[in-house]
Order: C-alpha cells, then sequence, then structure tokens
C-alpha cells in the first residue's frame, strides 16, 4: 500500500507531522491511528469469516482475492489453459521470437559490415551515373 513512498519522502511525512501535531501529541496521534488500523483489520476479518460461513461447505476453496478480475483470468488460464488454446498462443510466440532473434542478429550483421551481407549497402560509385539535365533546363512542372 505504501510501497511507492521513498525515504525522503517518509522523512519529510514526518518533519510535517512534528511540525502540525507538534512533538508532545505526536505519539498519542500514532496511536490512536494504529488502534483505528486495528480495529478496521478485525471489523474486515470478522465480516470475511461471516461471508464464509454463509457461503457453506461447497465455497470452502474460495479466496476474496479470486474476485479481483486479473487474479480470476490467471486462475482460469492456469487450470483450462490448454483448452483455451493456450499452447498454440505459447508456440507462436516462441516462433516469432525465434524470427525476431534472427532478424535482430542478420540486421547487426549488416551494420557491422555492409557490403557483405547481399548487397544491401552499396556504395554510391557502383550505380550507373544518372543522365545530367542541362543547367538552363525549366522545372517540368
Amino acid at each position: 500500500m505504501f510501497f511507492d513512498i521513498g525515504p525522503l519522502k517518509l522523512v519529510a511525512l514526518v518533519i510535517i507531522a512534528v511540525v502540525v501535531f507538534g512533538p508532545d501529541k505526536l505519539p498519542k496521534l500514532i496511536a490512536d491511528a494504529m488502534r483505528l488500523l486495528r480495529t478496521i483489520r478485525e471489523f474486515s476479518d470478522s465480516a470475511k469469516q461471516d461471508i464464509r460461513e454463509e457461503l457453506g461447505p461447497d465455497f470452502d476453496g474460495f479466496e476474496f482475492e479470486d474476485l479481483n478480475p486479473k487474479t480470476f483470468v490467471r486462475k482460469q488460464l492456469a487450470v483450462h489453459g490448454d483448452a483455451l488454446g493456450l499452447g498454440e498462443v505459447r508456440d507462436l510466440k516462441k516462433d516469432i521470437s525465434t524470427g525476431a532473434t534472427a532478424l535482430s542478429a542478420r540486421a547487426k550483421e549488416s551494420l557491422a559490415d555492409p557490403l557483405a551481407v547481399g548487397g544491401a549497402g552499396r556504395s554510391r560509385e557502383a550505380e550507373p551515373a544518372a543522365a545530367a539535365e542541362p543547367p538552363n533546363a525549366e522545372p517540368p512542372f
């Protein structure tokens, strides 16, 4: 929940809390906040237990995390993935990855020595000279 707060932000929050609430009220405030969090957690656990009891024995493996769509899809793919064609998708991904790796190696080889790879990097001197236009010719538009 608070993993995106870095050490510098945490220090800044502590300094702001000390300035706003004062050093003598801050410990009591922290204790009250911890008590509130503990109460909320106990209420949540109690509600989860009540729901599990009401669902009955048919839902023994039920977890509330399964209600998250991302978790549900991941779990269903793990159980029924082959029936849904997941093996074919994995094979296709492997083929594409292999082709991309070969193409990348060929591109690196071409950049390293342009004349060695099928003449892709021919020099201008090898091209036939284009017919020169007269200097006073009018543009064709």
